[in-house]
């Protein structure tokens, strides 16, 4: 596979750009008093966010809607002919991309779908403002790039805080002096999702075969179809890449790390929720990056006000000024409507420009940010239940630090209730990723498997190309 840094990817798009009317006829040259004519993929949630803010925004204009849930299409295009602005309404997202008047999307669909959206549109001559997290796996998140690069096509990921709120790090990175541990952390309640015995019915008005589109086509095993598919390895991502995301995101960013780390190891599990959910509600990942820091990301889902809490992100470093603390706090939250309508301003204003170098959060951002993601949940997926003991063994020689994490995250699951005589932790394997490769190497059989997570599996046909 071939790697493709953020300069490169710059680079690539620009040139791409001159070739794009030749391979997308329909697209039209827009001029600065033009309309962008725009849709919005998946609303019943966050994307009915993006309707709000974009019809709050001059020189938009919202001609389609696209949803496999019936009931949400046609109230939202009752809602567009109340407010004088008609739309057309497609359940199938393939069907939007043939039209010839339209010029960019934006998507919100689950996390399964958010690629294979994004590479189609690419491949239509339309440009995408793409939910985060970007991918569902490390192969189509990489895909996304390079059709975005191929086919000349501003795209931007869905993260409003991405080199928005940073804090003060990035900038005085270089008093710093050496930067050997980071800690991001997210503190989050969760509820169980509840468990069923039998195969559920799916909604009435739902299109089960486009809803479910690249994932297997199962039986309907939770109470909701609608976003407990987070909680799913099949359509989500869990906490992690729902909005673990962020504070990985931020850290990354400020540290100025432009590629996947050399190591990843994930422990934690599903604590206290005997449902049908099956990312972990509480989780540790460690990520080393060579040359670079060791990250430790904190998941906790579990009440915050019960036990030892998380409390931000923190760096830790070596050989930095004296004057400075040895512990310094980092700023990732997830913002608010006025930083989503911000982000997609940017979005628009970059699709008029046609300059990828507008965008506040490329393409490439997201996907090397949501790898993350991918691999703390691939070593977590490979591995085996173990004493609480045995899981501190496992991280403690990652430093004090490491450690330090585990055993408040021991605490804070002790405070809940957690019997670690009766309970086990998941601890997932060390795994080495070559970052140019974007693959996980070694021969083992433990190898081949993390690669295949990392490759995913699609049912035809919403299959992401291996040639974009």
């Amino acid at each position: 596979m071939q790697y493709l840094s953020r300069r490169s990817f710059l680079k690539k798009s620009a040139l791409a750009c001159g070739a794009a009317a030749a391979v997308a006829p329909h697209a039209k040259v827009l001029g600065a008093n033009d309309d962008l004519r725009l849709a919005v993929v998946g609303f019943r949630g966050q994307g009915g966010l993006h309707l709000k803010l974009l019809r709050e925004l001059a020189g938009v204009r919202m001609v389609a809607l696209c949803d496999a849930d019936r009931g949400v299409l046609e109230r939202g295009v009752a809602a567009a002919a109340r407010l004088g602005q008609p739309v057309e309404a497609y359940a199938d997202v393939r069907k939007l991309l043939e039209s010839k008047d339209l010029d960019a999307i934006t998507t919100a669909t689950p996390d399964h779908w958010h690629c294979l959206v994004t590479v189609w549109a690419c491949q239509a001559g339309k440009d995408v403002y793409v939910e985060k997290p970007l991918s569902h796996n490390i192969f189509e998140g990489r895909q996304a790039v390079e059709a975005a690069a191929k086919y000349g096509r501003i795209v931007q990921w869905g993260n409003q805080n991405h080199g928005h709120r940073t804090g003060p790090i990035h900038l005085e990175r270089e008093k710093l002096g050496t930067i050997r541990v980071v800690w991001a952390s997210l503190n989050r309640m969760r509820q169980s999702i509840g468990k069923v015995a039998e195969p559920q019915p799916v909604p009435e008005g739902i299109d089960y075969n486009l809803w479910t589109g690249p994932a297997p086509l199962q039986p309907l095993m939770r109470r909701n179809l609608h976003y407990d598919w987070h909680w799913v390895w099949p359509t989500g991502t869990g906490e992690i890449g729902n909005n673990g995301v962020y504070p990985l995101d931020a850290a990354r960013l400020q540290l100025g790390l432009n590629t996947l780390p050399r190591r990843v190891m994930s422990l934690g599990g599903r604590f206290l929720f005997d449902d049908d959910g099956e990312t972990p509600n509480t989780q540790i990942a460690l990520f080393q990056y060579d040359p670079g820091p060791l990250v430790i990301f904190e998941l906790r889902n579990l009440p915050s006000e019960t036990g030892p809490k998380t409390s931000g992100s923190k760096l830790r470093y070596e050989h930095g000024d004296a004057g400075l603390p040895k512990t310094t706090g980092v700023e990732g939250d997830r913002g608010g409507f006025s930083a989503h309508k911000g982000h997609l301003f940017n979005f628009l204003a970059a699709v008029r420009s046609r300059r990828e170098s507008d965008l506040r959060a490329p393409l490439i951002e997201g996907h090397l940010s949501t790898a993350l993601v991918h691999m703390a949940n691939i070593s977590y997926r490979l591995g085996a239940p173990c004493s609480a003991a045995a899981a501190r063994e496992a991280i403690q020689d990652r430093g004090n630090e490491a450690a330090e994490v585990f055993d408040g995250f021991r605490e804070h699951l002790k405070a809940n209730g957690v019997d670690f005589a009766k309970t086990q932790v998941t601890v997932g394997p060390w795994l080495e990723m070559d970052p140019r490769a974007e693959r996980f190497v070694g021969g083992s059989e433990l190898v081949a498997k993390a690669n295949a997570l990392a490759r995913g599996q699609y049912r035809p046909p919403f299959v992401v190309p291996e040639a974009v």
